[in-house]
């Protein structure tokens, strides 16, 4: 695990991030490289302008590799459309008397897999929560028991097939592969969510740009996820058709005067704007504000509440909820939450971190740092399931898009070369060209 090197690109609807990681002494992530870029052709966490939303990643991952010295080749990919779906599922399997090796636990994930989905959705996790060796529940790691018959449980995601792939042309088309896709709300669990919560019962909501995510998490183990198409972005809107403003002046509002809860607010604050179709400044009140925002955020809140209860989980949850995400930095939010919810509420945001952290200590960077640690996760517990995925990929036939990425990395990167930007290491140059496959040239790139 040592000097594993991980890279996370976080595509939202406000802000693509693409981040570089180094994890040292096995479980600390230090921030090699950061590469923040605001977010184009993407609405609702979905790709909807294909060349706008691949030039916006292809520059955040230019940022990244600027800042880190390292050529960024794939990432591990956030995914938050508002199409996705989730359940659990148990696979069986006969052991017939013998010790439960690694293939077992293989046999059964493939057994709970094999699960029926609409045909415009695709599965991207498959989640082991606990295991049951005849008859014996919860036990989280069978492997070396005798036994006859295996269990496993499961927590699956399927997502919109349409809305993976484009994310993925959009990726591939920036110059970088998708080494996997990770559900926001499983991402941003990985940082925000403390191990105590998760075993007491608790929802993470990660309040993003377009999209509202959660992740209900109980004993331990992950029981519900969902993704509601509404985010901050929504109370923007709602602020430049209260106040008619345009859409940047309305977020540079938000930004500077906005309040979630107007009983925080006095009633003499006020502050200036010049709306549509006026010559003279216009005096706002603060409260006046403040209503706009708290009656946009009761409403997101009051749709996370109907999802949970929905779950059927909802008198599980003694650690409450966790916010993080962009949205979650409105002052007041907490109360409003409490007040829907129902439940205690706290902010969260990144922790025990080293390296390049000043831009990322914010609960906005919650996802984005938590998919190096789900990266990190999968490193260490299932790094040959992961290879052996990648390499099914990597066996499919050629297209036009895999061909056409090969060739703009291999462009760059001779260009590079060209203007003494490079310096190879010994033994790193494949003597064979094969478009199926990213360039893994390591290589370092002089800071500008």
């Amino acid at each position: 695990m040592d000097d594993l090197i991980l890279v996370g690109l976080d595509v939202g609807t406000s802000k693509i991030c693409t981040l570089v990681g180094r994890v040292e002494n096995r479980d600390q992530l230090r921030i090699l490289g950061v590469g923040i870029e605001p977010s184009k052709g993407i609405r609702k966490g979905a790709v909807v302008d294909l060349n706008a939303a691949s030039s916006a990643i292809a520059r955040s991952i230019e940022k990244a590799e600027r800042t880190s010295g390292l050529e960024i080749t794939a990432a591990q990919v956030s995914l938050s459309c508002a199409q996705t779906h989730s359940e659990n599922n148990k696979g069986v399997v006969g052991i017939s008397g013998r010790v439960i090796d690694d293939y077992d636990i293989s046999r059964a994930m493939e057994s709970a897999r094999a699960i029926t989905v609409p045909h415009n959705q695709e599965i991207i996790h498959v989640i082991q929560r606990s295991f049951t060796v005849d008859g014996q529940e919860g036990i989280r790691n069978p492997v070396g028991m005798h036994a006859f018959r295996l269990e496993v449980e499961t927590h699956i995601i399927s997502a919109s097939r349409a809305s993976v792939e484009n994310l993925r042309q959009a990726v591939e088309g920036a110059g970088a592969e998708v080494t996997q896709f990770v559900i926001t709300p499983i991402a941003s669990a990985e940082t925000a969510l403390s191990d105590t919560a998760r075993d007491m019962g608790s929802v993470v909501i990660d309040m993003g740009g377009g999209t509202t995510s959660l992740s209900i998490y109980i004993d331990g183990d992950i029981w519900h996820t969902s993704v509601i198409p509404v985010g901050g972005d929504h109370v923007t809107s709602d602020i430049a058709h209260g106040l008619r403003l345009p859409t940047e002046q309305a977020e540079q509002v938000k930004l500077e005067h906005g309040q979630a809860s107007k009983s925080q607010v006095e009633e003499e604050e006020s502050f200036n704007i010049l709306p549509f179709g006026e010559q003279d400044v216009t005096q706002i009140n603060r409260q006046d504000l403040a209503m706009i925002i708290e009656a946009r955020l009761e409403e997101t809140f009051l749709l996370v509440l109907q999802e949970i209860k929905r779950s059927g989980y909802d008198g599980l949850l003694p650690a409450g909820v966790i916010l993080t995400g962009g949205a979650s930095q409105l002052p007041g939010i907490k109360d409003v939450a409490g007040r829907v919810l129902g439940m205690p509420v706290q902010v969260a945001q990144p922790q025990a971190l080293t390296g390049m952290t000043d831009q990322l200590n914010s609960p906005a960077y919650s996802a984005s740092v938590g998919l190096l640690r789900w990266a990190m996760v999968m490193s260490a517990f299932s790094g040959s399931q992961m290879r052996r995925t990648r390499t099914r990929r990597s066996s499919q036939g050629l297209s036009v898009d895999r061909i056409w990425a090969f060739v703009k990395r291999f462009r760059k990167t001779l260009a590079a070369l060209v203007q003494g930007q490079l310096t190879w290491t010994r033994g790193n140059l494949s003597s064979s060209f094969n478009p199926r496959k990213p360039l893994y040239i390591r290589r370092q790139v002089k800071n500008e």
